[in-house]
């Protein structure tokens, strides 16, 4: 795969104000004017060799564990107005949040029965998953495992038989083909039986060698600490209730150094910060994206951003959108015209990642400040959000 490194570089200059030094002028002889050198623009990329990715972020269609909690018609209408938005794309992406699973038992055990949640979702409600465009999902979560193994396998086997790629396991890796290209995509959790992020020699060894067999290789992780005071990117190792979630930060550089051409981040249950890295995206949390009952959905909680990436022919980002929408219960997520997720999103990537080479207008179209118009980044009102 052909790379792209950029390098980037930050001088702070601090100086103290001094009186003014009197400057003689000389005036110059006259010169003889010469044409200004011709500025050379990025090539054209062949519409056929780019690749569209929609990506959300958590995906959990209902539960009968403990108690009843699915929604009406099998939930026929809950990615009703999101479906044409997946299925546009070349490959769509999602966090399954939880077991496809016809009975069972659990096996997790929760450290804080109030701080507790386990998800099983009928295996019959893939049917959901696979019309509203899903091509390949991430089971690396801390869900994955609420029925063992035995709810793994059969989320596994369940998404297989429909069509419906997936990673999670530790050696399990989706890979494919999409417009003669091949795809690679692993996902990784600071979870047991996940592909472990804190083993980062591990990790580069790994995605060096898919970056060495596959044109595009994306990255999923499930990272983070979670709730609406973790909207923020934090340099480091987040925690959540003591349980060490990873440094996000330092993980997704780790893995775009070896060769990632995307990395796609959820967990936080928020909307989170983008950031340009070596002419890749980072996305630190698409947070929830339908999750009916069980998980908290009020505030920044029920944002619900759909993002949309176009990779070049080697990976390279070209240029995005966020497409706002809310979840709205007892229904799915619905467009929001306010364009709420994508403002959020840009404000915190004005904070969180201030040096970054992206411009993110106010209705969430992304590109790197290379092919924008005015090469500034945009004016957004942070006063609601706190500095980190």
């Amino acid at each position: 795969m052909v790379r792209y490194a950029g390098l980037f570089v930050v001088v702070v200059l601090a100086s103290c104000a001094a009186p003014p030094v009197p400057i003689a002028v000389v005036t110059p002889p006259p010169a003889v004017a010469t044409p200004p050198e011709p500025v050379s623009m990025p090539a054209a990329i062949p519409a056929a060799l780019e690749l569209t990715v929609a990506a959300v972020g958590d995906v959990m269609l209902g539960t009968d564990y403990p108690e009843d909690y699915l929604p009406p018609d099998d939930g026929l209408e809950l990615l009703r107005d999101s479906a044409p938005l997946l299925r546009a794309a070349d490959i769509t992406f999602g966090n399954f949040e939880g077991t496809l699973l016809d009975g069972g038992t659990p096996v997790k055990r929760c450290k804080d029965s109030k701080h507790c949640y386990l998800f099983r979702t009928p295996t019959r409600y893939v049917q959901r998953l696979r019309e509203a465009g899903f091509t390949v999902m991430s089971l690396a979560n801390n869900h994955a495992r609420d029925f063992g193994e035995t709810g793994r396998n059969s989320t596994m086997q369940t998404l297989s038989q429909a069509g419906i790629l997936h990673s999670g396991r530790e050696g399990d890796i989706a890979t494919w083909q999409v417009k003669g290209r091949r795809i690679a995509l692993i996902a990784y959790a600071p979870f047991a039986g996940a592909h472990d992020p804190a083993d980062t020699e591990q990790a580069k060894q790994t995605v060096a060698a898919l970056a060495a067999q596959n044109d595009i290789v994306i990255v999923s992780m499930h990272m983070g600490a979670e709730g609406q005071t973790a909207i923020h990117v934090i340099p480091g190792k987040e925690y959540f209730q003591g349980e060490d979630r990873g440094d996000s930060i330092g993980f997704a550089h780790t893995v775009i150094d070896a060769g990632a051409d995307l990395v796609i981040g959820h967990g936080p249950h928020v909307p989170r910060a983008v950031e340009l890295y070596h002419d890749r995206l980072i996305a630190y949390s698409l947070g929830n994206f339908c999750t009916y009952q069980g998980i908290n959905v009020t505030g920044t909680s029920g944002l619900a951003p759909v993002l949309e990436v176009t990779l070049g022919a080697d990976g390279q980002f070209l240029h995005g959108q966020i497409i706002s929408t809310r979840q709205q219960r007892p229904g799915g997520p619905v467009l929001d015209t306010g364009h709420t997720a994508a403002q959020l999103m840009a404000q915190l990537t004005d904070i969180d990642f201030p040096h970054t080479e992206l411009t993110i207008t106010g209705e969430g179209k992304i590109e790197p400040k290379r092919f924008s118009a005015s090469g500034q980044p945009p004016l957004v009102d942070d006063k609601s959000l706190p500095d980190r």
